[in-house]
C-alpha cells in the first residue's frame, strides 16, 4: 500500500512538471517556435534589464515610449519581427532607416543600443535585438499606463533588410481604409488588429507632413478635408502651415500624448483623428466603426484587444532555431 502511495506521489510529480513544461513551450508551438520563458535560463535577467532601460529612457522623454512602439510595428511589417530596421548601411546592407515610413522621422534607437549592451554584458550572445525591441513595445504600453501581457520570445535576427519592402508594407498616414486594411491583411492581421493595433495612437506625436495634406489639399482639389472637426482644424493649421513647418510635431491623440487609454477612440468618434489612417477607421467602413465605438465606451475591452493583436503581430514571420543569428551589435551583422 505504501509503494502504492508512493508511486501515485512520483507520478502526480511527473503530471505537475509535465504541464509545467507545457505552459513554457509546448502550449506556444514547441522547439523553434516562440514562448514567453525561452530566456528562463540562459539569461533570466532579460526582461528585467529591458524593462529597466526602458523606464528610464521614458523618464527621460516620455515620447520614447511611443518611438520605440513605432519601430517595434515597423519593423514586424518588413520581413517580420527580425530586427532588419535596426541595421545600419553597410556591405551589402541597405538600411531600412532611410525608407520613406522611416526617414526623419524613426527614432530610439539609442535607446535599443543601451538595451543590447545591458543584456551583453549579462548574457553574451544570447538575447536577440528582435527579441529586445519586441519587450521593449510592452514595456512602453505599460509605462504610460496601458495593458501588459506575456511576450513570447526566441526571434532570431535578420542577415539583411528591405528598403523596398518598408516602402511598399508599411500603412502610411495618408492611405486609404482599404489599402490600410489590405497591408495589415498581408501580414496575417484582421481588421479588428488593424483598429486595436491603430489604439497605439493614443501615444506620441506625429509630423506636420504627415497630416498636411488633410488641412490643405485632401483630395488633390486645393480643399480640406471636411470631415476633419473645424476648431481641430483651425488648431492644427496654426501649428502646421501651407508652406514650411514640416517637422512641426502635433500630438496624435489631444491632451493626453503621454498617456495609454481609450481617449484616441473618443477622438475619432468627434472627427478629431489627427491622420488620415486616424479618421477612416471612424468614417469609411461600419465594422471598423462599431470597433471604434466599442473600444471608446470600454477601454478594458480595447487593452485587451490591444494586447492580443500585439502578440498576434510580434508573431509576424520569426526566423528561430538556425535562422538568422544573435546580433553582438543591432546596427550590424556579425560578419
Amino acid at each position: 500500500m505504501a509503494r502504492i502511495g508512493s508511486y501515485l506521489v512520483v507520478l502526480s510529480l511527473a503530471c505537475v512538471l509535465t504541464l509545467c513544461i507545457c505552459d513554457d513551450e509546448s502550449n506556444y508551438g514547441g522547439q523553434g517556435k516562440l514562448f514567453p520563458r525561452f530566456y528562463s535560463s540562459s539569461c533570466p535577467k532579460a526582461e528585467e534589464i529591458v524593462r529597466s532601460v526602458v523606464a528610464k529612457a521614458v523618464a527621460r522623454e516620455t515620447r520614447m515610449a511611443a518611438s520605440l512602439m513605432r519601430l517595434h510595428f515597423h519593423d514586424c511589417f518588413v520581413q517580420g519581427c527580425d530586427g532588419s530596421l535596426l541595421l545600419d548601411n553597410s556591405g551589402n546592407i541597405v538600411t531600412e532607416k532611410n525608407s520613406n515610413p522611416n526617414s526623419g522621422s524613426a527614432r530610439g534607437f539609442e535607446v535599443v543600443d543601451e538595451i543590447k549592451s545591458a543584456l551583453e554584458n549579462e548574457c553574451p550572445n544570447t538575447v536577440s535585438c528582435a527579441d529586445a525591441l519586441t519587450l521593449a513595445a510592452r514595456d512602453s504600453s505599460v509605462l504610460t499606463g496601458g495593458p501588459s501581457w506575456m511576450v513570447p520570445l526566441g526571434r532570431r535576427d535578420s542577415t539583411s533588410a528591405s528598403v523596398s519592402g518598408s516602402n511598399n508594407n508599411i500603412p502610411g498616414p495618408n492611405n486609404t481604409f482599404n489599402t490600410i486594411l489590405s497591408r495589415f491583411n498581408s501580414q496575417g492581421l484582421d481588421l479588428t488588429d488593424v483598429v486595436a493595433l491603430s489604439g497605439s495612437h493614443t501615444i506620441g506625436f506625429s509630423r506636420c507632413t504627415s497630416f498636411k495634406q488633410r488641412l490643405y489639399d485632401q483630395s488633390g482639389n486645393g480643399s480640406p478635408d471636411t470631415t476633419l472637426e473645424q476648431s481641430y482644424a483651425a488648431n492644427l493649421r496654426q501649428r502646421c502651415p501651407r508652406s514650411g513647418g514640416d517637422q512641426n510635431l502635433s500630438e496624435l491623440d489631444i491632451n493626453s500624448a503621454g498617456r495609454f487609454d481609450n481617449s484616441y477612440f473618443k477622438y475619432l468618434i468627434q472627427n478629431m483623428g489627427l491622420l488620415n489612417s486616424d479618421q477612416v477607421l471612424f468614417s469609411s467602413n461600419e465594422e471598423s466603426r462599431e470597433l471604434v465605438k466599442k473600444y471608446a465606451e470600454d477601454q478594458e475591452d480595447f487593452f485587451e484587444q490591444f494586447a492580443e493583436s500585439m502578440v498576434k503581430m510580434g508573431n509576424i514571420s520569426p526566423l528561430t532555431g538556425s535562422s538568422g543569428e544573435i546580433r553582438k551589435n543591432c546596427r550590424k551583422i556579425n560578419s
